[in-house]
């Protein structure tokens, strides 16, 4: 007996980012919800991402090159953890998937797309 998933989680990895966009027309001819690590799944047609800001870490980079080419050590740095998120949702495939996305969740998001 086959069952059919209530939804999709879709983790990070090279090759799954180079077929973005596949995954999400999958997801969607199927109907089945998704969410993904990153914005630039739900920018072509994911339902929703949620995962690390890239900007933050990258500022968290220049932090580090920053105290590093002041003269620090980078044994001596402190190991850390991006701490900013980014929720983005795609409300177009929300309406596509006959979902509707609680207004508490819009509000919260970073971004929505229409």
């Amino acid at each position: 007996m086959s069952e059919r998933p209530d939804a999709l989680f879709v983790g990070t990895s090279p090759f799954l980012i180079d077929r973005r966009v596949q995954l999400a027309q999958l997801a969607a001819h199927h109907s089945i919800p998704a969410i993904y690590p990153g914005p630039e799944h739900a920018e072509v047609g994911g339902l929703i991402s949620y995962g690390t800001s890239l900007g933050d870490a990258y500022r968290q980079i220049g932090v580090y090159t920053g105290r590093i080419l002041k003269g620090a050590k980078p044994a001596d740095l402190p190991v850390v953890q991006s701490s900013k998120f980014e929720l983005v949702i795609n409300a177009s495939t929300a309406r596509m998937l006959g979902l509707t996305v609680p207004d508490k969740l819009l509000v919260a998001a970073d971004e929505v797309i229409e």
